[in-house]
Parts: C-alpha cells; structure tokens; sequence
C-alpha cells in the first residue's frame, strides 16, 4: 500500500463520530442510568437511546475496522520506547474489541432481561429489580470501566504525541489531502 500523510476521510469521520458517540454512550450508563432507580419511568426512555446508540456504535465500529484494514494509512508514530511500541498496535485493536464486547453483553442483558418488550414494545412489564443479577450486565460494566480507562490512555498518548513528540497525530487524524 502506498505511504500518506493523513488517514482516508472517510476512517477519520467515523473517528470523530464514534468518539463522540462513546463517550457519551459511556457518560451517559455512569452519570445517568447507574443512579437511576429502576422503577423510574424515565428509565426506559434512557435505555432506549443507551440501547440505540449501543447498537449503532457497533456496527459503524465494524464498518471502520474494515476501512481501517483496507485503505493506506500514515506510517506508525512512535514512543521513543521499543516496548511501548510493540503494544500500541494492540492497544488500537482493543478499541474495537472492547466496543464489539460491550455491545454483545448489552445486547445479552437486554435479552435476558426482556428490555425488547419493556423498552422498545412498550407493553409496560417493569424493568428488572436490579440488573446486577445478569452476568452479562456485570460483564457490561466491567468492560465499560476497561472501555473508559483505554479513551483516558488514548487521550494522553495523542496529547504526548502532539505536544511533547510534536509528530501532530492530531493532523493525521483530520481532513485534507493525504499524499506524503
């Protein structure tokens, strides 16, 4: 494949679109659903976009990984650090593993909990007393606190790399033209 400067556009919009949407997907089980009682009434409404979005983020998170395998992309920055090096490339795949992983084990839960008639049929049968009891679930919120901790490590590699490397991985992953 031959060498650019930048990732395809394309790559980069599902980047920024599925940053988006995780994080507030994320944000949204932590600081809005997991305080949430159950017997709330409000609470479905909020699993329904929580579950939407699950969804969605999956599918477009598939969609790029198959981009990202068949377009050309910038040679690999680097650390300064062989080891750290090895692991980055592991490190990205994560990302799709983990968000593959949460969507299963949401989609598990809400099967085993029956959140497709509660939710999205709307045939008023309450919402479990407490999701906890599914292991799926607790697989959910463990993989989610995974999740997040890896958008943190992310987050302060591309603000090393940008600011202390000064190799701009921030312009790669933007838009423009792509020729080295």
């Amino acid at each position: 494949m031959k060498l650019v400067s930048r990732y395809h556009w394309l790559l980069v919009l599902l980047h920024w679109l599925l940053a988006f949407y995780i994080i507030a997907t994320l944000a949204g089980g932590f600081l809005i659903m997991a305080p949430m009682a159950n017997t709330d009434p409000e609470k479905k409404r909020v699993l329904m976009f929580h579950m939407s979005f699950g969804i969605g983020i999956a599918g477009v998170m598939l969609l790029r990984l198959v981009l990202r395998l068949a377009t050309a992309k910038p040679a690999d920055l680097t650390t300064g650090h062989a080891a750290l090096d090895r692991l980055v490339p592991y490190a990205h795949y994560a990302f799709y593993l983990l968000v593959v992983l949460m969507a299963g084990t949401g989609l598990s839960t809400a099967i085993l909990a029956g959140l497709n008639r509660s939710v999205f049929q709307g045939t008023g049968e309450p919402l479990p007393a407490d999701f906890s009891a599914y292991p799926t679930f607790m697989a959910h919120a463990a993989l989610a606190i995974v999740l997040a901790a890896l958008i943190a490590l992310h987050v302060v590699a591309v603000l090393y790399h940008q600011f202390l490397r000064r190799d701009r991985p921030l312009r790669r992953m933007w838009f423009g033209r792509r020729s080295a």
